[in-house]
């Protein structure tokens, strides 16, 4: 009887296909706290959340100036995270995480609020810059580095342009926002997946909009 073998009679499960290093970290950006749950800032958590459940992983570890937790993704070992530093600050625990597992840009997949995007709208992007948005930016700057994949997830505009920008992104989603939201998340999933086997293309031509 070989290693693996005895592994699966011990746990009933194959734990050494779980095993081996982490490949990938999936990123959603965000604020602590319950005074921004549900905040139009937060539909990066939003949507890890959603990977979450889909993957059946307990993110809850704090490591790292985050939570995290692992799960496997289209075969590769892959690390779920949601950065408690604050928005601006994300970048600290991102270059922790990538730091320790020794991971490329490339590989680190971040998902991130866009006001340039209907509530409802996604769009996926092989690298580029910070486009406005302070938790990619912290990433940007703190790494070194712009080529990190990202899925922009649409909060809409401003709806009146003397509002502060601030106030608006921390505003919640409306019932009807929320319910386009959730629904789009599945595709933020679907596009997570993608990437991590190595179809980002597909996964822009599939989920863009």
């Amino acid at each position: 009887m070989n290693v693996g073998e005895n592994m699966i009679n011990l746990f009933g499960k194959n734990t050494a296909a779980q095993g081996g290093a982490v490949e990938y970290i999936v990123v959603g950006l965000g604020n602590p706290g319950k005074q921004y749950e549900n905040t139009r800032h937060n539909a990066g958590f939003i949507a890890l959340d959603k990977l979450a459940d889909k993957y059946n992983c307990n993110v809850s570890k704090m490591k790292y100036k985050a939570l995290i937790g692992d799960c496997t993704i289209a075969g590769k070992r892959t690390l779920l995270m949601k950065p408690q530093t604050f928005m601006n600050l994300s970048g600290e625990a991102v270059v922790q995480a990538t730091s320790f597992y020794k991971i490329q840009p490339e590989n680190v997949i971040v998902l991130f609020d866009d006001i340039s995007l209907d509530v409802g709208r996604i769009r996926i992007r092989r690298k580029g810059s910070d486009g406005g948005q302070k938790g990619m930016r912290s990433i940007i700057e703190l790494s070194g580095s712009n080529l990190f994949p990202r899925v922009k997830i649409g909060i809409g505009e401003k709806p009146n342009p003397n509002w502060q920008l601030a106030d608006w992104v921390l505003s919640r989603f409306t019932v009807t926002e929320r319910e386009a939201l959730d629904k789009v998340t599945d595709n933020v999933c679907g596009a997570v997946e993608y990437i991590i086997a190595g179809n980002i293309d597909k996964a822009m031509a599939d989920f863009n909009s």
